[in-house]
């Protein structure tokens, strides 16, 4: 049974941004990495969970699909002009 890499925090700015997005209900354009690829997408976050020692972002995706990712996945994001 593998196990995921262990949880590396991200900074405490980064996730002020984060929070400050989901207040503002803003679409987000993010870079993060699953597995072996890199993955650039659109979403709309919604909550900030901690959850087996590890940080996630609770989002809905432009498929309106629900998901969590973990922060340390995460590479860059920024605010979708609109």
């Amino acid at each position: 049974m593998s196990s995921a890499p262990p949880y590396t925090p991200i900074t405490c700015e980064r996730y002020s941004e984060l929070e400050l997005a989901i207040v503002r209900g803003q679409f987000l354009r993010t870079h993060w990495r699953r597995g072996a690829m890199d993955r650039i997408a659109i979403v709309r976050p919604l909550d900030l969970r901690t959850r087996r020692g590890a940080e996630y972002l609770i989002l809905r995706d432009t498929a309106g699909r629900r998901q969590w990712w973990r922060l340390d996945r995460l590479i860059s994001f920024e605010p979708v002009p609109g």
